[in-house]
C-alpha cells in the first residue's frame, strides 16, 4: 500500500540507483523528489545519458550532508571503446570529426598502450565537462565553439585491463573493452581517446557503465526503472539505505 502522504514515513536515506541508459542523472534525482515527496534530493557523481550503472541519490539534509564523501571514492567503470573514429565530445553524443581504419593491432601492442595509462598521471579534463569556468560549465562554451583551456589533474589508474578477450584487434572500426579503477576526477572519455592517440588511430568511447563507487557496487542498487512509478515507491524505500549504515561503511 502506498502512503497517501510521502513525506509521513520518510525523512533521510540513501539509495544506490542503476541508471539505465538515457536519462539524464538530474532525471534520476527528479524521478526520486517525486516518488519520495521531498525536495532536498541530489546525486553524487554525474552519469552521462548514454552512460548506465550506479548513481548514488541522497535524499533529505543528513543524507545530502554525505554527497562530498561518495565523490572522493574510487570508481569502477565498463568501458567500450571504438577505434578508428574521433567525435567532438569524445563519446557518441558528438559529431564524427574523423576516421582512420584501424586494419591490426596485436594484443601485445594494445597492452603496452594500457600499461602506459596505469598509475598516477596527469589528464587534462574534456571540453564537454562540467568543469567550471567563470560560474559556466565548460560545455557552454564549447557548444559555441569557444575553448577554454584547463590545466591537467593529477589523477590515479589503479587498474586497466581488458575484458574482451585480450586477442588482436583487427578490422575497419573495432571495439575495445576495458574494466577501470580509478580516482576521483577520472575522465574516461578522455582516456578513451588518448588509448586511440597512442595507438595511432583514435578511438572514442561508445559504452559506459560504473559498477562501484567506493565501497557500493550496482550489484546491489535499485532498478532505475522503477522510479518513475509511484506504485513502485515502497519496493524503492526497501532498498534504501540509512544514514548510520552509510556512515558506517565509508568509515
Amino acid at each position: 500500500m502506498v502512503s497517501a502522504d510521502p513525506k509521513a514515513d520518510f525523512s533521510a536515506g540513501v539509495f544506490l540507483i542503476d541508471k539505465p541508459v538515457g536519462p539524464t542523472s538530474f532525471g534520476i534525482v527528479r524521478q526520486l523528489r517525486k516518488l519520495l515527496g521531498i525536495k532536498k534530493v541530489g546525486h553524487a557523481g554525474t552519469l552521462d545519458p548514454f552512460a548506465s550503472g550506479l548513481l548514488i541519490v541522497c535524499a533529505g539534509r543528513a543524507a545530502t550532508k554525505m554527497i562530498s564523501l561518495f565523490m572522493d571514492g574510487e570508481k569502477e567503470y565498463l568501458a567500450t571503446l571504438c577505434l578508428g573514429k574521433k567525435t567532438t565530445t569524445l563519446d557518441p553524443e558528438g559529431e564524427l570529426v574523423g576516421e582512420t581504419v584501424v586494419g591490426f593491432r596485436s594484443a601485445a601492442e594494445i597492452e603496452k598502450c594500457l600499461a602506459g595509462f596505469r598509475g598516477e598521471q596527469m589528464q587534462k579534463p574534456p571540453m564537454y565537462s562540467a568543469l567550471k569556468h567563470k560560474g559556466k560549465p565548460l560545455y557552454h562554451y564549447a557548444r559555441q565553439g569557444i575553448e577554454i583551456e584547463k590545466a591537467p589533474r593529477a589523477i590515479t589508474i589503479r587498474e586497466l585491463v581488458r575484458i574482451d578477450g585480450n586477442g588482436d584487434v583487427e578490422g575497419d572500426f573495432p571495439e575495445l573493452r576495458l574494466r577501470v579503477v580509478c580516482s576521483k576526477g577520472t575522465y574516461i572519455r578522455t582516456l578513451a581517446a588518448d588509448i586511440g592517440d597512442v595507438l595511432g588511430c583514435g578511438a572514442y568511447l561508445t559504452g559506459l557503465r560504473r559498477t562501484k563507487i567506493g565501497p557500493f557496487s550496482v550489484e546491489k542498487a535499485i532498478d532505475g526503472n522503477l522510479l518513475p512509478m509511484i506504485e513502485e515507491r515502497d519496493n524503492v524505500l526497501a532498498g534504501m539505505l540509512s544514514v548510520e549504515d552509510v556512515a558506517n561503511l565509508l568509515q
